[in-house]
């Protein structure tokens, strides 16, 4: 079945064609709101991409899901600095401080003020780390322009290990729908199991 659904896959230019934008929209909408798992959708499109004859796929993926992070980041920074600047806050600030458990914003903070904008790469490969780093840096009041300069390389590295992962997944089996299968099962499991973890030592209070 999911042969089927997943192996049937539409002809290489019409994959480029609505993959590349979709892949772009998607990411950058994940970056903003947590709708969608993008790690799991830059793992599949590095799949796709690997199966491609285009030598430039991998290269394009890459790009357009770093761009798009990049451009979420910025724009769901810009708007919390809105809310920060504000007298009575606003809509998007709540949304991220709702998003940032206390205890890994306190983290965030004392990570923030030891290493400066560089911990913004490692938030961006932590599960559930970009956000409280992005609040810390929000309260931080950090300018817009230096958030930028380190939230560029982070999206790099973002984009290269999930894509990674894709490639990694795509590299074992011959079809590209058992790639992609693995490839979001393997992310699912980076990006989810860590958390499962702390619920369940939290539950049995160890």
């Amino acid at each position: 079945m999911i042969q089927q659904v997943v192996g049937q896959l539409p002809p290489e230019s019409t994959q480029q064609a609505v993959g590349y934008p979709s892949l772009f929209l998607l990411v950058a909408l994940g970056a903003l709101v947590p709708v969608v798992p993008t790690g799991a959708l830059v793992s599949s499109a590095g799949v796709v991409a690997l199966h491609q004859s285009s030598p430039f796929s991998l290269l394009i993926v890459f790009g357009v899901a770093s761009a798009a992070a990049f451009l979420g980041d910025i724009c769901l920074y810009w708007l919390g600095q809105r809310g920060v600047r504000s007298r009575n806050g606003s809509r998007w600030l709540k949304t991220i401080r709702d998003r940032a458990a206390p205890e890994r914003l306190a983290q965030a903070q004392r990570k923030l003020d030891e290493h400066g904008a560089t911990v913004l790469v490692l938030s961006r490969l932590v599960p559930a780390g970009r956000i409280p780093v992005m609040l810390a840096c929000l309260l931080g009041r950090m300018p817009l322009r230096r958030f930028a300069r380190g939230d560029i390389p982070a999206c790099l590295a973002w984009a290269a290990t999930y894509q990674l992962i894709g490639i990694l997944g795509g590299a074992l089996f011959p079809e590209p729908w058992q790639g992609v299968v693995a490839a979001v099962g393997l992310t699912l499991l980076v990006s989810g199991g860590p958390a499962v973890w702390r619920r369940t030592r939290a539950r049995f209070g160890h």
